[in-house]
């Protein structure tokens, strides 16, 4: 491969510096793999406008056409994604969004859909009659949440949900993703947003599996330390106790611990967060400059989403407080097993190479849309994360405040807001025009924090149910 900007790392511009010569159906896909990308990384295609960094253009014209038209009928073929329904509406609206889109227009029908979907006893299934799921009702409420308006708010039954949620809730702090399902870190960080967003109570009712006769427990007990118990011993996050590390778990673990309380608290008391990053550098692969999802597996476009929205998360809760430290030396993070945790570098992956991969080899010049890699078709799933992956590369949140009380809610409080604040990346090299930037998406609700105000605000000023 030919070097073709100054501004990309040589480690993104050439082939693998080290070889190992032991021939596996592994090693002989990820080599198809590498020639796949070669000539969008490398080469100038003529379909594509490039910049003058040798990146191409973001196509926003053709992905915006591309997702509204995933906003209408389905072909016959889709039918297998009928219990997904809540997931398509979202990754539509959610890409729509990032882009820059208002998506408002859309609110009519997503109420009219909500409406069918949600059940009497609490929580939106994949579609009407269909069983309550934590993974469906999350993606719901976050399309209800873009859409915006009180009447898409009050869509919600804010009291099922609950006493739902308390059903879902498991003695040893995690929570079932469905009545009788199976229990991961999906349906912690799930209900962790869900609670958040809805303001919902954190008290259990007395028929919850996790209620205690003395009061003390509530939605939230326990759901760090099940956390903790995910993360292997490669450094990353299973889904549950005992298995698989996966970079989408490794982001729903962060993003629930980030809801207990102070993140810059929280997430290094659960998580042994340098084996953590370990982990996740690892999955980001050269010279492709995307991310994998699992140890020995290929890049994917959509964990630029689900681990490269990590980083954002893990920057910011090893950041330094500006308002703390004036005049002072770099300060570290205190844990409770003493090992102190220095704050974070200007960034812990390479946006340079991200971006380019993206830009590179996750866009379809012909159809809009994006994709996997180069030789995939494009999908709302993959438009919708890939161009989460894109926004935080392109920007870099930061921890304002801390919480009065860093201690996790106890009782009938509900969950806290830190102050974050984002700006867009400036520091090292740059790669992309200021015509390609995305909106800034929330580093743990993955949607613009103004629509994550607003749906919050609007319960908040809620008295009871």
């Amino acid at each position: 491969m030919a070097t073709t900007s100054v501004t990309v790392p040589d480690l993104f511009c050439a082939d693998p510096a080290i070889r190992d010569a032991l021939q596996t159906p592994t090693s002989v896909t990820q080599d198809e793999t590498l020639n796949s990308m070669a000539l969008n990384l490398n080469a100038r295609a003529e379909r594509l406008r490039y910049n003058a960094h040798g990146v191409p253009r973001l196509e926003r014209k053709k992905h915006v056409a591309f997702l509204r038209k995933t906003m209408g009928p389905f072909p016959a073929q889709y039918v297998h994604g009928d219990a997904s329904r809540p997931w398509y509406i979202y990754w539509s609206l959610a890409g729509l969004n990032f882009l820059g889109e208002d998506v408002s227009s859309y609110r009519q029908r997503v109420v009219e859909t909500a409406r069918v979907m949600q059940n009497d006893t609490g929580g939106f299934g994949g579609g009407g009659k269909q069983t309550s799921h934590l993974a469906t009702t999350y993606a719901m409420v976050l399309s209800l949440a873009l859409v915006g308006g009180e009447e898409a708010f009050e869509v919600v039954d804010r009291r099922a949900m609950w006493k739902w949620l308390c059903a879902l809730k498991q003695p040893d702090g995690g929570f079932q993703v469905s009545v009788g399902g199976e229990e991961d870190v999906r349906g912690a960080y799930c209900a962790s947003v869900i609670i958040s967003l809805l303001n919902i109570p954190l008290d259990l009712t007395a028929d919850s599996p996790a209620w205690t006769p003395d009061g003390s427990a509530n939605l939230l007990s326990g759901l760090g330390e099940y956390v903790r118990r995910c993360q292997t011993y490669e450094g990353g996050i299973s889904g549950q106790p005992n298995a698989e590390a996966h970079g989408a778990y490794a982001f729903c673990a962060l993003g629930c611990l980030a809801l207990l309380g102070d993140p810059r608290q929280v997430v290094p008391r659960y998580l042994d967060i340098p084996r953590l990053i370990a982990w996740l550098s690892s999955r980001q692969y050269a010279p492709e400059g995307g991310f994998s999802g699992r140890t020995n597996k290929l890049v994917d476009g959509c964990y630029s989403h689900w681990v490269g929205g990590c980083f954002p998360l893990i920057e910011a809760c090893l950041g330094i407080d500006e308002d703390d430290n004036k005049g002072q030396s770099p300060p570290t993070q205190e844990r409770e097993d003493g090992l102190n945790l220095p704050a974070a570098p200007e960034t812990l992956f390479s946006r340079e190479g991200l971006v380019r991969y993206i830009l590179g080899c996750c866009q379809n010049p012909e159809r809009g849309g994006l994709r996997d890699k180069p030789g995939k078709g494009p999908d709302p799933y993959h438009s919708c994360y890939v161009l989460a992956g894109l926004s935080s590369a392109q920007h870099q949140w930061q921890l304002a405040s801390r919480w009065e009380d860093e201690k996790e809610p106890d009782s009938a409080e509900t969950i806290d807001d830190p102050v974050w604040l984002v700006l867009p990346h400036l520091d090292g090299a740059r790669v992309y025009e200021q015509e390609d930037l995305v909106r800034a998406i929330h580093p743990v609700y993955a949607i613009p924090q103004q629509h994550q105000q607003a749906i919050r605000s609007y319960f908040l000023a809620k008295e009871g149910f």
